[in-house]
């Protein structure tokens, strides 16, 4: 067909040829050739072709898209796969096969001689795991209804904004969400017959404290547990739950990770609301240690009765006790009061308890034995004798007189007994608390050196002044030990001969805590030695299989020579024998200390202070009472320390 079509005398027309010029019009007059030139003729023949031709350019980047997304499409597999194929595997079979955790019994917390101070009792929980919830939003909102009526109408609102904050696609759907605890035994029972028919949701029985209200004021050293916030989730690890309790305050919060334990864990299957089916393997939790304390319950009450009988005459409210072991600094009893009821934080404070205790005029909450800040009165002088005697500026023999005061031009320093106590050594300037001692050797006096501004400082640092003791207790203040350069920068004052004076005798911006005081007593009670005063005696294992003591080092020693440290020792005796603190030899036993007498403020009577140790020639016992705005220290602290001593020497072991 093809031959017979170049044989006719005119070429047909080609669809797909555009002719030009009349070329076939124009080969009529020519002659005929063979069949082969006529179609090499047909062949060259100038055309078009109808389309596009695609040049190596186009190919290439056509190529180039066609790469682009297939690179495309394998990262994201990959990223699917590899970067996020275990969470994706976590969503899936957390639909079937879950991870729960086994929760650790809390360690006890004992006194020195064993008695109890907490203990663990039964509390019902209950709380929602949003993967297991109904995706159906009206199926969610009639459960959390239902759940709201046998808990109460402000769980379902809280409920609804918390899992509104939940990202679907995200693991935390299936974390436990907080719904109520603490729910009465009557009410767990009707919630637990429904539980079953409600998908996603959980009735736990965990464990809440109890406290020992044997001594109210133990509050501040045990603290309590409470409810974990989400900001402490996120400081604390993996390791702890939105459904969590945790030490929020004192011992419990101190030595949190000692009585938690660790967590076990069990790998379940679970049915299509969540419930577990069957356990698929499990390992075992490890309960919290038991902390054994150096308190003595029985002596901490006994001083919280003292003191409370005392402000009660007084019709005051606010005051604080310490007792110690002066060989290493082991606290027997730490009272603040006014106290509260730690009780109530364990069960779950109501915002109203709450408001009451923030807005008590008293601060119940406050611990103000180790974060109360105040003027030290008279209780400083026994460090700057040391420091003094320390520094070769006096010796045992050394006196001064004393008229009733020291004037420096228009500005008078006076000593607390009108006319003065005539010519007083180291040991009768600490018995009576003589104040113009104290300001020649603390500032000096015409031509006499005293120590100075920083060398004070520099001995009262040693002696644990203007830090931290380091007490197994938050919230510890530093106090102040006041500079020039402090004074400047606080006051936009220079520092002046009467601030140096003022330090000297424990007024002015000088201030300590209650604690501290009793620390530094402890140097003079053993004989030179700074210990870190410390709750926590024992942690034993919670099978009793071990336990260790806690290290009893020094903070610091052989500061001070003996043989001054004997000095001053001998001056807190004469405070009893023959000073302010005379009414201590009806004592069973020797006893030494020091008064204090702390003004505070212009218009309000002074802080009363008492510090000591007993038996003088070998203590066991270092007391440190402060009772604020109760006036003179020999009046009011001393008599507390004496019934106090007076019990505590003659008990009867048997009690013990």
């Amino acid at each position: 067909m093809f031959f017979s079509f170049l044989g006719k005398k005119n070429y047909p027309h080609d669809p797909f040829q555009i002719q030009e010029n009349g070329v076939f019009g124009r080969l009529k007059n020519t002659a005929r050739r063979q069949w082969t030139e006529d179609f090499f003729l047909y062949q060259t023949l100038p055309c078009e072709r109808v389309g596009q031709e695609i040049g190596l350019a186009a190919f290439s980047l056509v190529f180039v898209v066609v790469m682009l997304l297939a690179g495309l499409l394998l990262g994201r597999t990959a990223w699917l796969q590899v970067a996020k194929g275990e969470y994706y595997y976590d969503l899936a079979e957390g639909n079937r096969i879950r991870l729960t955790r086994l929760e650790p019994k809390r360690g006890i917390i004992y006194d020195r001689r064993l008695v109890p101070l907490v203990r663990n009792v039964s509390n019902f929980l209950l709380y929602l795991v949003p993967a297991d919830l109904p995706s159906d939003q009206e199926a969610r909102a009639g459960l959390l209804a239902e759940i709201s009526q046998l808990v109460g109408p402000e769980p379902a609102a809280e409920m609804t904004a918390a899992l509104a904050m939940i990202p679907s696609r995200s693991l935390e759907i299936f974390q436990p969400l907080f719904v109520a605890d603490n729910i009465p035994y009557e009410q767990a029972m009707r919630i637990f017959l429904k539980i079953n028919d409600w998908p996603g949701v959980f009735l736990d029985n965990k464990t809440r404290r109890e406290y020992n209200q044997l001594s109210p004021s133990l509050s501040h050293v045990l603290g309590y547990i409470g409810k974990i916030s989400a900001e402490e989730i996120k400081s604390r690890g993996p390791d702890y739950l939105p459904i969590d309790y945790i030490g929020k305050m004192g011992v419990e919060y101190f030595w949190e990770n000692e009585l938690r334990g660790q967590n076990g864990q069990k790998q379940v299957e679970v049915n299509a609301l969540g419930k577990e089916k069957k356990i698929i393997s499990q390992k075992l939790s490890q309960d919290g240690q038991n902390l054994i304390l150096s308190v003595d319950v029985l002596a901490q009450k006994k001083l919280e009765e003292i003191l409370l009988a005392y402000l009660k005459k007084l019709k005051l409210n606010k005051a604080v006790a310490i007792a110690l072991d002066p060989a290493n600094g082991e606290i027997i009893a730490l009272v603040s009061l006014p106290a509260y009821n730690n009780n109530i934080f364990a069960r779950g404070i109501t915002s109203g308890e709450y408001r009451q205790l923030l807005n008590d005029p008293d601060k119940p909450l406050f611990n103000r034995a180790v974060s109360g800040e105040f003027p030290s009165g008279s209780t400083i002088k026994p460090l700057w004798a040391a420091a003094a005697l320390e520094e070769g500026i006096i010796n045992e023999n050394t006196t001064f007189l004393s008229t009733g005061g020291l004037r420096i031009g228009e500005w008078f320093f006076p000593d607390w007994r009108a006319g003065g106590h005539g010519q007083v050594n180291v040991r009768r300037a600490i018995a009576e608390s003589v104040n113009t001692f104290f300001y020649y050797i603390g500032g000096g006096y015409e031509d006499f050196q005293g120590l100075g501004i920083d060398r004070l400082r520099s001995y009262g640092e040693k002696f644990g002044l203007g830090a931290q003791t380091g007490i197994d207790l938050t919230g510890e203040s530093t106090g102040l030990l006041p500079s020039p350069s402090w004074k400047e920068e606080q006051k936009q004052e220079r520092w002046y001969i009467g601030d140096t004076y003022h330090v000297a005798i424990g007024q002015g911006n000088l201030l300590v805590t209650p604690l501290q005081v009793a620390a530094y007593t402890a140097v003079f009670a053993n004989g030179g030695v700074l210990y870190r005063p410390h709750l926590v005696r024992n942690i034993v294992s919670a099978d009793l299989s071990s336990a260790f003591a806690i290290d009893n080092v020094p903070v610091r020693s052989g500061f001070i020579s003996p043989k001054n440290i004997n000095i001053v020792r001998q001056g807190m005796r004469q405070a009893v024998t023959a000073g302010s603190a005379r009414r201590l030899n009806s004592l069973p036993v020797a006893a030494a200390g020091k008064t204090g007498t702390a003004q505070w403020a212009k218009d309000q009577p002074e802080h009363a202070w008492f510090t000591g140790f007993a038996p003088w020639e070998e203590p066991r016992i270092v007391v440190t009472v402060l009772v604020e705005a109760a006036g003179e220290g020999s009046d009011i602290a001393v008599p507390i320390v004496e019934e106090f001593w007076d019990w505590y020497f003659r008990r009867d072991p048997e009690e013990e």
